[in-house]
């Protein structure tokens, strides 16, 4: 599964509208200044709030701004501190993001979606250990959030704590049922024991809980035409191929975890003349001008 960043809810920002207004300011200090302090964190909220909205529909070069400035007019609120972090964290602005998720922290050390973060930023950056310091604490204050655990899980992972990475899966799984990246990875680390039939057995129910999860589609594939079940295998790797052909990519898989055992069955496989037809029927269909009405 790939290890996304972890951004901020979006329905926790919009509950940004819902807070307490700004306190009044000390009795000596003039009323009108009083009222510009409220009116700039309003404009602040709502700044945030837009921002939100625009990173669900992935427009982050246009809520970065709009989220810096919402920090510089709402400077004591850290769910605009954590949205902005988890911005920056997007377009790889590590030292930034840490910045501003640490004022976060400063703020309200009681969040754990602050800590989540800061596990992200050290994640990303390959500071696993830091980031499992993080996830631990993160999981503290939020014991029962299945991203948190499964995070926890992946920083296990690749410092080789392969039975702490399957606890961790497996209590994502026990907090939400149909979290099938957890199983995802189970069958991953199943797959380089060894354990061929775990991790098929992993790989199904994650794809009878998600039939457009390409990955575990492409990895059950893979699996059941090296042990000999050749049409099914190549059948599901075409099909996975079709919802989201960057998984024809060695590195991707890579990046996404897939270790050394099922990346060399996943190369043969993917030069396998099927496959490879596949790709080049996907590549001209998405490639070819769309046909012009005709008057």
């Amino acid at each position: 599964m790939p290890k996304y960043v972890r951004l901020i809810s979006l329905l926790m920002i919009c509950s940004l509208w819902s807070m307490p207004k700004a306190a009044n300011a000390q009795a000596l200090i003039p009323h009108t200044l009083q009222l510009d302090a409220t009116k700039l964190e309003k404009q602040g909220l709502s700044l945030a709030q837009e921002a939100a909205q625009l990173a669900q529909f992935q427009q982050i070069d246009l809520a970065l701004p709009r989220a810096r400035l919402a920090s510089q007019l709402a400077p004591k609120n850290d769910k605009v501190w954590l949205l902005l972090g988890g911005l920056q964290l997007q377009t790889k602005e590590y030292d930034g993001a840490i910045a501003s998720l640490k004022k976060a922290q400063s703020i309200n050390p009681k969040n754990g979606d602050i800590l989540f973060a800061l596990g992200s930023a050290n994640f990303q950056q390959k500071n696993y250990q830091a980031a499992v310091v993080n996830y631990q604490d993160g999981l503290k204050l939020k014991p029962n959030d299945p991203e948190g655990l499964f995070d926890l899980g992946n920083a296990y992972y690749l410092l080789g704590r392969l039975p702490d990475a399957i606890a961790q899966y497996d209590k994502a799984v026990s907090q939400d049922k149909k979290f099938w990246p957890a199983l995802n990875n189970i069958g991953l680390i199943n797959y380089e024991q060894g354990n061929t039939p775990e991790a098929i057995k992993r790989w199904q129910s994650a794809v009878s809980l998600d039939k457009q999860a390409a990955e575990p589609l492409l990895a059950l594939a893979v699996a059941l035409y090296t042990k000999g079940d050749r049409q099914q295998g190549l059948s599901l790797g075409e099909a996975a191929l079709r919802i989201d052909q960057r998984y024809a990519s060695l590195n991707f898989l890579k990046e996404n975890l897939w270790g050394d055992r099922l990346l060399s069955d996943t190369k043969k496989f993917l030069e396998l003349p099927r496959i490879q037809a596949a790709l080049q029927q996907r590549e001209n269909s998405s490639s070819a001008p769309e046909k012009q009405p005709t008057q």
